[in-house]
């Protein structure tokens, strides 16, 4: 089984032979078996759902997360280009602190 909530695998649905009484298959039988059939589409549809809902978020998340990684880098490259001597100190200073704020977007969404 794929999981708890999942009662037939593709093979099982395949392989099922239902007993033929005089007049044909036992109806109840039959029933059942297509009872679990349904719960099984129903609950396969609502797990692609929320797959796909997760990964149109992941997506999002993902698209913003490297926007924000281009605006650092041009940031950091803006100040590379423009640090002497003297302002070195104050350069690696703002540098740690942009640093830190990508990693609250990266890291502080999940907690």
């Amino acid at each position: 089984m794929y999981n708890e909530k999942i009662y037939l695998t593709p093979q099982e649905i395949l392989d099922k032979e239902f007993k033929i009484d005089a007049r044909g298959y036992r109806p109840q039988e039959v029933d059942k078996f297509l009872d679990m059939i349904i719960h099984d589409y129903t609950e396969f549809i609502t797990t692609i759902k929320k797959q796909e809902k997760e990964i149109q978020a992941l997506t999002d998340d993902n698209v913003n997360l490297k926007n924000e990684i281009r605006r650092l880098r041009s940031n950091i490259e803006a100040a590379e280009g423009s640090s002497s001597g003297s302002n070195k100190y104050v350069n690696n200073v703002d540098l740690l602190r942009r640093l830190s704020q990508l990693e609250k977007v990266v890291f502080g969404k999940n907690e």
